[in-house]
């Protein structure tokens, strides 16, 4: 188990903040954030389009909130997959393939919207279609920003993505709701289709230089570390639940949006650009002054205000009869909204070692629009039976509620942790020659243990489990040995040889060292190791071949 001291500190408040244009100076990231930006100046556009589509439809309750459902739940089918295909391909051609696939669908939808053949069924098809790309662009693209950001930046950088996100958040509900008014809905998706193309303009224009790549991880093997991963870090369980707990009611906000602008506040479609567009420049404020904010409150307080302030000003909309009182509320839900995303997201890719990086951000945005996508529907049914003013207060009370998740749920600050790779494990020595591919491969630790040292070594173990499954252990398990009580037998299973090798050579970090050296601190002498291979692995012709010495590899040399 570590010690307190292994434990970063939360970095002294009064620190001067870095500059939050910093990562403009790199000019890769500045020109691919203005492709984001247009890019996603359309995609909110469309959003605004297909809902205003059916906003007078007599089922209305239920099929506006249900474009927000068709955008987002393809992400829980693909994120994932996304994330394994970022952290194994090159980034900037899977963006420039999800963008031509943006462009594809898009001009498909203007084209039939014009024509006259788009009932709610094969908008809510095309919605979904277009959520496919969104579930795959997003893992991809953040990924992409811890490649060409130092990791000093790296947090201004995230503020920046969510500037980018809020930009268009508010750009592209306003220019939306322009278009309808004049010119109706189908010149919306046009301008979705040519926004798309700016990204992918950007993307063939960047001269990349060559990125050094590691043997390619098989996708299904890939696909299962990264869940292992998620599953076995308590912090990133934490960070994921925490935000869950207030997505889930906070999201309502977009759901309801355009039913409060017809049914509440009596506006057409430009006033709901307005009312969208407030929301985006609350987000535009907290996205330029979270940095400021940081250097006073932790992470943790962040988030503690944002759902406070959120909860009371969303619950307060509830009440407006003008669109004149609605526009400051949602100036303070868009800050809210913002910071809670913002202050999750930095904290997560800060964490995260970049061998799953993706892997990690991939299934954030599961979460993150998975419960948007499930929740949305829901307020729509809750809207359909109980009415809007119920919808909205009960929203508002659950944001409430979650504010105080801070206790139990409390974020682990990663900026001044170490999340670089640390090869600290020797090559194994073994006698003979495994294929890469062969498996399982079970590695079996044997200690000594004094009688005091037990009870911490023991304690130490369930710590160094989480560390052996994170980095690509299936099954972990402790023995005592019968004939000998102080000796305790660690295994645990790697699916391959060469999953294995991952292990040694860019899966651990210092944290999974200090816990290992927290763990042998309490051991007599030196940790003997055997790896246990399949029966038909070939000896090597080798006069090293029998001497069982050599399986015995001294310290942390697993």
């Amino acid at each position: 188990m570590r010690s307190k001291k292994s434990r970063n500190p939360v970095p002294t408040r009064t620190k001067q903040a870095a500059s939050p244009w910093a990562p403009f100076r790199h000019r890769a990231f500045l020109w691919l954030w203005l492709g984001v930006v247009a890019a996603s100046i359309g995609s909110w556009g469309q959003t605004v389009g297909a809902q205003w589509l059916f906003v007078t439809d007599p089922n209305a309750s239920a099929i506006v909130p249900l474009v927000q459902t068709a955008n987002q739940l393809p992400v829980m089918l693909l994120a994932l997959p996304a994330g394994v295909l970022a952290d194994a391909f090159d980034r900037r051609w899977l963006l420039f393939g999800i963008q031509t696939y943006f462009v594809i669908v898009a001009s498909s939808l203007a084209i039939l919207t014009a024509l006259g053949m788009m009932p709610p069924a094969l908008l809510l098809t095309f919605t979904f279609a277009v959520g496919c790309g969104a579930a795959m662009l997003q893992p991809v693209w953040q990924s992409l920003i811890a490649e060409i950001v130092p990791r000093d930046k790296l947090a201004a950088a995230t503020r920046l993505d969510m500037v980018s996100v809020n930009v268009s958040r508010a750009a592209g509900p306003a220019l939306a709701g322009l278009v309808i008014a004049h010119l109706g809905v189908p010149p919306v998706f046009i301008i979705n289709a040519a926004a798309g193309c700016t990204l992918a303009i950007v993307l063939l224009a960047w001269r990349r230089p060559p990125v050094a790549r590691g043997e390619r991880e098989r996708f299904l093997p890939a696909l299962r570390a990264g869940a292992r991963y998620v599953q076995h870090e308590p912090v990133i369980r934490r960070i994921l639940l925490r935000f869950a707990i207030f997505v889930s009611p906070a999201c309502a906000v977009w759901a309801l949006l355009p039913l409060i602008a017809n049914r509440q506040l009596g506006v057409g479609p430009d006033g709901y650009g307005l009312l969208f567009a407030s929301m985006g420049i609350g987000a535009l404020i907290a996205a330029f002054n979270l940095g400021k904010i940081k250097q006073y409150l932790s992470s943790n307080a962040v988030l503690v205000l944002a759902a406070v302030a959120y909860a009371l000003t969303f619950g307060a909309l509830a009440f407006a009869t003008s669109i004149w009182l609605a526009v400051p509320l949602l100036l303070v839900c868009g800050f809210g909204w913002t910071a809670t995303v913002a202050t999750t997201n930095s904290e997560l890719q800060l964490f995260l070692p970049g061998w799953v990086r993706a892997r990690g951000i991939a299934i954030y945005v599961m979460v993150f629009l998975g419960t948007q996508a499930l929740s949305a529907a829901i307020w729509g049914l809750v809207t359909q039976y109980f009415g809007l003013q119920f919808s909205v207060l009960a929203a508002a009370a659950l944001v409430a509620c979650s504010a105080f998740t801070g206790r139990l749920l409390a974020v682990q600050e990663a900026q001044h942790m170490d999340r670089s790779p640390l090869s600290y494990w020797r090559t194994p020595e073994v006698a003979v020659e495994p294929d890469p591919a062969a498996g399982p491969v079970l590695i079996s630790v044997e200690y000594e243990v004094a009688d005091d040292e037990e009870t911490a070594f023991l304690l130490a173990l369930q710590e160094l489990r989480r560390s052996r499954l994170r980095s690509g252990a299936s099954r972990w398990d402790l023995y005592r040995v019968g004939e000998s009580p102080n000796v305790f037998l660690e295994q645990f299973e790697v699916p391959t040889w060469r999953e294995h090798q991952r292990q040694h050579e860019g899966r651990l970090t210092a944290q999974d060292k200090a816990i290992e050296d927290a763990a042998f601190a309490h051991v007599i002498g030196t940790p003997r190791t055997q790896h246990l291979l399949p029966p038909s692995t070939p000896r090597l012709a080798m006069s090293i071949g029998s001497d069982p010495d050599l399986l015995a590899l001294p310290e942390a040399t697993i």
